[in-house]
């Protein structure tokens, strides 16, 4: 077996980065304070801060199977019966940039909820420091569990007012593929949008089916947001993800953008891409919108 066979598409992504200057980049030290995560690496100075005007934020309570599993919302203030989104994280917990996302999903008029679904393991991953620490964590993640803690979350979105009817997920990087597996799960879910979601796994127990294999099982529409320079996903897996889904007869659509590596959103680390970021966000939007998840 190849080291590659044996690593999570994410991953390989997040570990074959072009290189960077220090320049720009606050210290180890800021970045924690500004509630980064450790694991992930130098944390650019000119991040997205989104505020929270008009916002109703805070943490959630959810209530899972075997307890409370923790999570953070943003919702418009006063608005009535909202759409939710839930918002799948990163390998590397409920940190800043993902709580950035679930206001910047706020603002557009969603119940944005993101929760932290990896909080069994007893240990703050934003505390990690090192992605081979941090991967063995999350890769003994079960994927039914995963599913139920996404379901128990839309339900609780539900039970704070927001609009079951109009449900639907994003996801990053480890997210990404939670959004792929919740799509050929929910039969509630109206559409989602994978931002460079692993399509193939390495063997896990854990893991029953990678997306590539529920292909045909999907039960809502995902647009998927790649990069052509993702070391973990080459375009040629994003190609043949869209055939088995064409051949399935079911919807999707996707966009490999140009000179965008693994983690092109994340506007806190050195994979940052603007201009492919600013579009792929534009993308998600007129998604939601084409299913009915925002007005």
């Amino acid at each position: 077996m190849t080291l590659n066979s044996a690593l999570a598409s994410d991953e390989i992504g997040l570990t074959k980065v072009a290189p960077f200057t220090r320049r720009g980049f606050m210290t180890a030290t800021a970045a924690a304070a500004a509630g980064y995560s450790l694991a992930a690496g130098p944390v650019r100075a000119d991040v997205i801060t989104t505020d929270t005007n008009g916002l109703d934020t805070g943490p959630a309570a959810i209530k899972v199977k075997d307890g409370e599993m923790p999570g953070y919302f943003a919702r418009p203030a006063g608005a009535k019966n909202p759409p939710i989104i839930l918002v799948a994280m990163e390998v590397f917990g409920l940190h800043e940039y993902i709580k950035d996302v679930t206001r910047r999903l706020a603002k557009l008029g969603a119940f944005a909820v993101a929760p932290d679904y990896y909080y069994r393991a007893g240990v703050d991953l934003t505390k990690i420091t090192e992605i081979p620490k941090l991967m063995p964590i999350v890769n003994a993640k079960p994927d039914s569990e995963l599913l139920s803690d996404l379901d128990a979350t839309a339900e609780w979105a539900k039970s704070q007012g927001g609009d079951g009817n109009r449900l639907g997920i994003i996801g990053f990087c480890r997210g990404g593929r939670s959004v792929w597996e919740y799509a050929a799960h929910s039969g509630q879910l109206k559409a989602g949008v994978a931002f460079y979601g692993s399509l193939i796994d390495p063997p896990n127990p854990l893991w029953p089916k990678s997306p590539m294999q529920l292909a045909a099982e999907m039960k809502a529409p995902v647009l998927g947001l790649y990069g052509a320079e993702d070391q973990g996903i080459p375009p040629a897996q994003v190609e043949q993800m869209k055939a088995a889904l064409a051949a399935a007869k079911k919807p999707a659509e996707f966009h490999i953008f140009p000179g965008a590596p693994h983690g092109f959103h994340a506007d806190y680390r050195p994979s940052y891409r603007k201009e492919q970021a600013e579009q792929a966000w534009a993308e998600m939007q007129a998604w939601f919108k084409k299913y009915n998840v925002l007005s």
